[in-house]
């Protein structure tokens, strides 16, 4: 992270994450009753645990519902879930009404072409490692982690450091566990 990048990550109260590409690898598999199922890297999870811990609030904006999806987003406890969303900058209007944080606060994670206008508008446009080649473009910052295999925890990580309180917040994580 560049130190451009690490000033504007300082700023960041509010994390948007795209589901399919960034949270998972984007494999979709279908089970025998053709429900949808979904990976998710555990990793990736415990850096939004870290995240919130910190003060930054996460939300998720996804073009898709699923059963998976809501169950995984409610075991991580991010409140703001705005799913099944093709307008997904209405819903991000949203999300900063509600939330309060202006879009230069605010970092969102996007790996295709859907992504590309929440991209545009936040202070913060990041790219998983296998995006498509026009949002790495459109990234200040492209982690080096493949979505649905660290990217998220590298990102929530890489907003701790650049605020000085990676190590605190994981003492703090772990003394809560103890």
């Amino acid at each position: 992270m560049n130190d451009a990048v690490r000033e504007r990550a300082r700023a960041v109260r509010l994390l948007v994450l795209d589901v399919d590409g960034v949270m998972t690898d984007g494999t979709l598999l279908y089970g025998p009753d053709g429900e949808a199922l979904k990976p998710f890297c555990v990793r990736d999870g415990l850096g939004i645990v870290l995240a919130r811990r910190a003060g930054i609030e996460c939300a998720v904006i996804s073009g898709k519902r699923s059963r998976p999806l809501k169950r995984r987003l409610d075991d991580l406890r991010i409140g703001h879930q705005y799913l099944a969303r093709d307008d997904k900058s209405a819903a991000f209007d949203q999300l900063l009404e509600v939330t309060g944080a202006t879009a230069e606060q605010t970092a969102y994670a996007g790996d295709d072409l859907v992504d590309l206008p929440l991209m545009a508008r936040v202070g913060l446009p990041i790219a998983v490692a296998n995006a498509e080649p026009r949002v790495r473009e459109a990234a200040s910052w492209v982690t080096t982690r493949r979505g649905g295999d660290g990217a998220v925890r590298e990102i929530c990580e890489g907003l701790l450091e650049a605020r000085g309180v990676l190590d605190a917040t994981i003492a703090e994580h772990l003394e809560a566990l103890s």
